[in-house]
């Protein structure tokens, strides 16, 4: 018999299976396809382009959906991967059973399932990014014995027609609502989708940058997430990215999440928030302060941020965003409330748990336990990144934090509460390693460091390889100063992009 909390989920597996996705199994998934009349099977995964890819099964009877989720199917991984060669190149795709959703868009009733590759010899793609992250993770908790848990804020653009009425503020959209802002209801639409799909969303909100041209409206927008395991987060972005799109398509608008859409205006960030967890427990502060594995683990993310930026910063227009003295961040450094810092640890929730019974005095006093809220928030990425190989180099680089022999003390010179962009504390600014400035210098510092995102056999060097090759290939150094003034020929480059991830 179904129990309250399942029949409140809005995921219909979960419902009507009554358990969580992480226990699905085979048989479940038969079992909801036969009893509500699913007719398509979609095996989804995602390509060396971060976008998810389909495969698509008409379902002919009992026997062949068993066989298709007993064995998965084979796929050409040289038209997926840019780093396969054609000679090895046949891959499996096998599905992930709780990652199991009804589709939202389907026509003909359809269940989709994400799928992780394999090789030929029936092991997990060594080189896939998916299979990185998963391996950069038990690296971290065999290592340390600490694992991180993950959670990401998706901001784009919505791109629509000229609309005079209720015209909102320029660069002032911050927490707008309808109708000042169009695309409210786009964006529930979406969060809805998402939830019946698995994703566990904490909200959603219009963000600051808005403005017009001639012929169009750009509304920016902004949906996080809950803080879930690692797989989760990474499955769960890649989804919503994918939810976004096909919303948006419905209401004949465009959504972009490229990092810049134009000169002047707010760009469009994918921040990844973090918290290290020791025995089920999140462990980013210590007596209301931030904790030394925090610390650590802050010390080997930051001495690695120039590298990441190859993951997390992928196209051109990605170094249009990172510029000095904007609030998105170029220095690395940390801090608690500064947000042009790389890495910020917003010390809320400390001593506020009484402001419920305050605002309405008939509620009971609670005593509430809000320990698992505090996370440090990685503030470069943007939509460009391949997420899984973001995930996976944070993983490297809070696994690197507790690895360094002078962690702490790198993490206390790195450590920011001043605002460095003002004249008396240049110097301090002066100090600090800077972002690269262009996929090409990402891809050197990648290089340079690649020994780090090896090590435990995480990382290979064939992607590496790729992926440095892929950024250099761009031919990007001194773009920006190459395009400035030059409108015309920025735009062109935005359009190239403005699909990314």
């Amino acid at each position: 018999m179904n129990n309250k909390k399942s029949l409140m989920n809005i995921n219909p597996l979960v419902s009507y299976l009554d358990k969580p996705s992480s226990e699905f199994t085979r048989k479940d998934i038969i079992d909801y396809i036969a009893d509500n009349d699913i007719r398509i099977v979609n095996f989804r995964y995602v390509g060396g382009d971060g976008r998810l890819k389909t495969l698509n099964f008409v379902i002919e009877s009992r026997e062949h959906l068993d066989n298709i989720l007993s064995t998965g199917e084979r796929v050409d991984g040289s038209s997926l991967f840019g780093f396969l060669e054609t000679g090895s190149s046949d891959l499996y795709v096998i599905p992930r059973f709780r990652t199991a959703f009804l589709n939202p868009f389907a026509e003909i009733p359809a269940v989709d399932i994400l799928c992780s590759y394999y090789d030929k010899d029936g092991n997990p793609l060594s080189s896939s990014p998916e299979n990185i992250m998963r391996k950069a993770h038990s690296a971290l908790l065999s290592n340390t014995g600490y694992s991180l848990d993950v959670m990401g804020e998706i901001e784009y653009y919505v791109i629509s027609e000229k609309d005079e009425l209720y015209e909102a503020t320029d660069q002032r959209g911050y927490h707008e609502s309808s109708p000042f802002v169009k695309w409210e209801q786009l964006r529930i639409d979406a969060m809805h989708a998402m939830a019946q799909c698995g994703c566990d969303l904490k909200y959603s909100h219009s963000e600051v940058g808005n403005f017009s041209d001639d012929e169009h409206e750009y509304e920016q927008n902004e949906v996080e997430f809950q803080t879930v395991n690692v797989e989760s987060a990474a499955d769960q972005l890649i989804i919503a990215k994918w939810i976004l799109r096909e919303v948006a398509y419905q209401y004949d608008v465009t959504v972009s999440f490229a990092p810049k859409i134009t000169a002047g205006k707010a760009g469009s960030g994918m921040h990844v928030h973090m918290r290290p967890m020791k025995d089920g427990k999140n462990v980013t502060l210590e007596n209301g302060k931030i904790s030394d594995p925090s610390r650590k683990m802050i010390a080997g993310i930051l001495d690695i941020a120039p590298a990441l930026s190859a993951f997390g910063n992928t196209i051109p227009t990605s170094y249009f965003r990172l510029v000095p003295n904007q609030e998105a961040p170029t220095n690395v450094c940390w801090g608690e409330r500064n947000r042009s810092a790389l890495i910020r640890v917003p010390l809320g929730w400390i001593g506020a748990t009484d402001m419920i019974k305050k605002e309405n005095p008939l509620e009971k006093e609670q005593k509430l336990d809000l320990a698992d809220k505090p996370t440090f928030e990685f503030r470069c990425p943007d939509g460009s990144a391949d997420i899984y190989l973001l995930i996976a180099g944070l993983c490297v680089g809070a696994r690197h934090g507790f690895e360094m022999e002078n962690a702490l003390e790198f993490a206390e010179k790195t450590y920011i509460d001043v605002n460095i962009f003002a004249e008396e504390h240049k110097k301090r600014q002066e100090q600090l390693a800077q972002l690269p400035y262009s996929c090409k210098k990402a891809a050197s510092y990648l290089r340079k460091q690649a020994d780090i995102f090896k090590k435990h056999g995480v990382f290979t060097n064939r992607l590496i390889e790729g992926i440095a090759k892929k950024l250099e290939d761009y031919n990007d150094e001194n773009l920006r100063e190459k395009l400035e003034g030059k409108h015309e020929e920025t735009m062109k480059l935005v359009r190239k992009f403005l699909h990314c991830g």
